[in-house]
């Protein structure tokens, strides 16, 4: 069968970017420069701006559309490049100018899985194609090098233009990096609040990030000088608030997300997650046991106009691939996977959301008298 560029148009017309819901022929988001060599198909879209968060899905359904209605047989998987009209510019002002958004993960109490969270999240963000770093900023209760099977690791320098910077790990399609990663894990963290505040800055201004899409902070449980530290030394583009449905801890949600929204923090929230949102036995998978109280972050989340970002199951599995370094959410078609993948599609559709909506958050700037 002979392939010409109208029966590609015709194909692409049954494809429409999710932002405005209008096919991406008329939209012109097809760039002029398709290419037919036998079987293969070249071709570029073109979308507005550097960073659109369904640019790889839309790759994916101009891919399907083309291999559907032009045929099985059209050489198309790899061939379709995305063009932007705006580039974002370097920033040389900013801290870390590749890194497009920064998203703190916090909690108003401990024990909640707020390290779960970010963890699985990381991942699954990376699994939807995305460029993510993680940074575990729990100082003195550093988990992560546990929930990545990477105890053992001791990242290295490597000279960086003209800089000897920290390479951080990467596993699973997520760099990393963690206190844990320097100090001793069978010894206590003893360090003065500034000590810890310089070492954090360290892991975030010497380190060799790169580009990123995502870079997820997993912040200490409460309120502290590490929170303090980090919206001074970066501008973050959001906060997720972790959460379990039990009053306790909701009433510490509440109070995370006063001290983000306060008039000299001013952080945008991202929304809400519940954790542990009910109970689910492995031999009765379709039952549901709300052992913390039912939908609390759900009644939290409406009550403080936010919005409801997942509600996470508790489940044998995620408890093990937390002690056995692999996090669930490496496993897409399991039911926890499931939900963190979902957790990481809303995440990227409120960070739009926001980047669309409300100015560039900035830096807190502290002045002494």
């Amino acid at each position: 069968m002979a392939f010409y560029p109208q029966l590609i148009l015709d194909a692409l017309k049954h494809v429409r970017y999710p932002g405005t819901g209008k096919d991406i022929v008329s939209s012109e988001m097809v760039d002029d420069n398709i290419r037919i060599e036998g079987n293969k198909i070249s071709f570029s879209l073109l979308l507005e701006k550097q960073g659109d968060p369904f640019a790889k899905s839309l790759v994916k359904a101009a891919e399907q559309a083309i291999l559907t209605y032009v045929g099985a047989e059209a050489e198309i998987v790899g061939n379709i490049s995305v063009n932007y009209k705006t580039q974002i510019p370097a920033q040389p002002d900013k801290l870390l100018p590749q890194v497009k958004n920064i998203i703190a993960v916090s909690s108003g109490k401990g024990g909640v899985g707020k390290s779960t969270v970010s963890s699985n999240l990381a991942v699954a963000l990376a699994n939807a194609g995305y460029k993510v770093g993680l940074l575990d900023a729990d100082i003195f209760g550093p988990s992560v090098p546990k929930m990545f099977g990477l105890e053992d690791a001791r990242p290295y320098l490597e000279p960086v233009d003209g800089r000897e910077l920290i390479r951080p790990e990467e596993k699973y399609g997520v760099k990393m990096l963690s206190i844990g990663f320097f100090v001793d894990p069978q010894n206590a963290v003893l360090w003065r609040g500034g000590m810890a505040s310089n070492a954090l800055k360290q892991l975030i201004s010497d380190a060799n990030w790169g580009e990123l899409d995502y870079f997820i902070l997993d912040l200490p449980p409460g309120t502290s000088d590490i929170h303090l530290t980090l919206v001074q030394t970066l501008a973050i583009t959001g906060a997720i608030v972790v959460s379990t449905p039990q009053e306790v801890a909701l009433a510490d949600a509440r109070k995370g997300i006063s001290m983000f929204t306060g008039e000299k923090v001013n952080v945008p929230i991202l929304g809400l997650v519940e954790n542990m949102a009910w109970f689910t036995p492995a031999e009765l998978p379709n039952n549901k046991y709300y052992i913390f109280g039912k939908e609390g972050c759900k009644r939290l989340a409406e009550e403080m106009g936010v919005k409801l970002l997942g509600q996470i199951p508790i489940v044998q599995s995620i408890c093990d691939g937390g002690d056995s370094g692999k996090p669930v959410a490496c496993d897409p078609d399991s039911i926890t996977g499931k939900c963190f993948a979902d957790l990481a599609q809303n995440v990227v559709e409120q960070v739009e959301i926001r980047n669309a909506t409300l100015p560039e958050t900035q830096k807190v700037n502290v002045t002494h008298k």
